[in-house]
């Protein structure tokens, strides 16, 4: 009697089954918040990493700081961080010239952390018309022959730098700049940077109370 198979599985010792290569763990050795200040000092970018958030849909880290003359100048005048999009579509009109307030941040940056690269490269690529963009791999990547074969071309070609942590360490793979950035003046890029200020503010805010609460421990 015939015996039936089924299509996918193993029906016998002699069974035509392909070797799979062994792929390395790959994953990073420490999570984000311990990394973003070694890649903001590797990559050589002005300011401090900010807490993780969503920016256009990514959850990146960004890296920024303070304006102080334009920050103070925004407190005197009731200008605090503007987060509403439309409202800072509105700065870009003729009759605005003079009635905006300065922008108070500057953005250096942003990085995204993630154990592939194209889901890093996804979300870091978006700013690199705005700012510079960076992701964070673990080592292990080198391994792996889709990380080699792609990951440093398209890259490259979205300005996107790479780098690379393991055990503690980051290198720079690959560093590369945008073709094409916007002026900081564009609609997005001074949302961007409004969002960036509110969570500046609070970052220090919030640093001050820390340092406040050890005084008085």
């Amino acid at each position: 009697m015939p015996v039936s198979r089924t299509p996918g599985h193993a029906t016998g010792p002699h069974s035509d089954v392909l070797p799979t290569r062994p792929r390395p763990e790959v994953d990073l050795s420490d999570p984000p918040e311990s990394l973003s200040e070694a890649a903001v000092s590797v990559l050589g970018w002005r300011g401090v990493a900010l807490p993780a958030m969503t920016l256009l849909g990514r959850r990146v880290v960004p890296v920024a700081e303070l304006v102080a003359e334009a920050h103070a100048e925004r407190l005197c005048l009731g200008f605090g961080p503007n987060t509403d999009r439309t409202s800072v579509a509105t700065w870009t009109w003729p009759e605005m010239v003079g009635r905006v307030p300065p922008p108070a941040v500057r953005l250096s940056g942003v990085i995204s952390f993630a154990r592939h690269w194209r889901t890093a490269l996804g979300a870091a690529a978006p700013f690199a018309r705005h700012c510079g963009a960076a992701m964070v791999l673990p080592s292990a990547v080198h391994g792996i022959d889709d990380y080699l074969d792609n990951a440093p071309g398209r890259a490259r070609r979205h300005g996107v730098s790479v780098l690379t942590a393991d055990d503690h360490t980051l290198r720079i793979d690959q560093t590369a700049w945008a073709d094409t950035v916007s002026p900081a003046g564009s609609v997005t890029g001074r949302w961007l940077r409004e969002l960036v200020y509110e969570r500046l503010i609070a970052h220090m805010v919030r640093d001050v109370a820390d340092r406040r609460g050890c005084l008085t421990d």
